[in-house]
């Protein structure tokens, strides 16, 4: 039986429960991505507040300060960025299914953490960009 999210957190409580009632196989990759997203945007607040799934953002900036997010969906771990970073980086992304937003890693493969690090640095670029 599914498991039903109520995720209307703010802060790591709302992620660890997201990241809980995912597939089992897919936990650990999910923790993998949700460290290299700490790790490319030190002292961001993450929350799941926004869309019910973890994202991260910046206070002071367009759209909530949001600039990165990260779901699964069935076979897949998405990140989810602002455009046009996925554009920026089509060849990088060669082999991934890809929409003006979001990237698909296939959960059956590796994913890249340098990529994913690549990207979210990206997406920040992009936001603090818009604001200047």
């Amino acid at each position: 039986m599914a498991k039903t999210m109520n995720l209307k957190h703010t802060g790591a409580s709302g992620v660890d429960e997201y990241i809980a009632n995912a597939p089992k196989q897919l936990q650990v990759r999910l923790r993998e991505i949700r460290a290299t997203i700490h790790k490319a945007a030190p002292g961001a607040t993450e929350r799941t507040d926004y869309f019910q799934m973890p994202g991260y953002s910046y206070e002071g900036y367009d759209y909530d300060g949001m600039f990165v997010w990260f779901s699964f969906k069935k076979s897949h771990i998405r990140l989810h960025l602002r455009p046009p970073v996925i554009q920026d980086h089509k060849e990088e992304l060669a082999g991934c299914f890809t929409t003006k937003a979001i990237v698909s890693f296939s959960s059956h493969k590796r994913i890249s953490l340098t990529l994913v690090k690549k990207l979210v640095k990206a997406s920040l670029k992009v936001m603090k960009d818009k604001s200047k």
